[in-house]
């Protein structure tokens, strides 16, 4: 694990996963327990959005409070993954900083994991921004980022840093991510587009429930 000198350009985040899309897809098989948290405690919706949907580990239980669901990647082996698991999603591949979707559609989103990869302030901000657009006006999100409190770091302040996966053959590939101190996270979300209801820590991640 090693600072970052220059951030990636985020398409290329597109790559990164897609090397190791299969190994990522066989290790993450199960809903985190505040996404379903989160779920139980929302209204049913018409429309469900999945943002950085991965290999669509979270679609199955959006599915349960959404009548349609939706679920975005720049991976396109995710997708495939995705689609493999939840082949009555429909899933889009695109980025999360330009959500190809209208304005005002979608009841409740997922924004798990993904916010992180942004290499730039300015690239967060603007996809936060996005989420906002997309919801209805009622529509609620949860977003989800690492935290410098995960028990793998030493650090307390946020800062960006490449991270290695390891593949089963021993090979490494690394990701971009900013690590948020949860005062930096809860700072950037007010400061965004979405109205925010609550932020919080578990399970060395920043979480905030907001709505459009």
């Amino acid at each position: 694990m090693l600072p970052v000198g220059d951030a990636p350009a985020r398409h290329a985040l597109a790559d990164t996963y897609d090397r190791i899309a299969t190994h990522f897809a066989a290790t993450r098989q199960h809903p985190w327990s505040d996404v379903c948290e989160f779920i139980e405690g929302s209204p049913p919706g018409a429309r469900g959005l999945d943002i950085g949907c991965g290999n669509g580990r979270h679609l199955d239980v959006l599915g349960s409070v959404a009548n349609s669901v939706v679920g975005l990647d720049l991976s396109q082996c995710l997708l495939a993954h995705a689609q493999d698991e939840q082949p009555h999603a429909f899933l889009v591949r695109g980025d999360a900083v330009e959500l190809p979707f209208r304005t005002n559609v979608f009841d409740i989103c997922l924004y798990v994991a993904t916010l992180h990869h942004l290499p730039t302030r300015a690239e967060r901000h603007a996809s936060l921004a996005e989420v906002a657009r997309v919801l209805k006006p009622d529509g609620r999100c949860l977003v989800s980022c690492w935290a410098v409190t995960h028990q793998q770091f030493d650090f307390e302040e946020g800062q960006d840093r490449w991270i290695d996966w390891t593949l089963p053959d021993g090979r490494t590939v690394p990701r971009f991510y900013h690590i948020f101190d949860p005062a930096e996270f809860t700072d950037e979300l007010q400061a965004s587009a979405l109205a925010i209801e609550a932020t919080w820590v578990s399970g060395g991640n920043c979480y905030a429930v907001g709505q459009g």
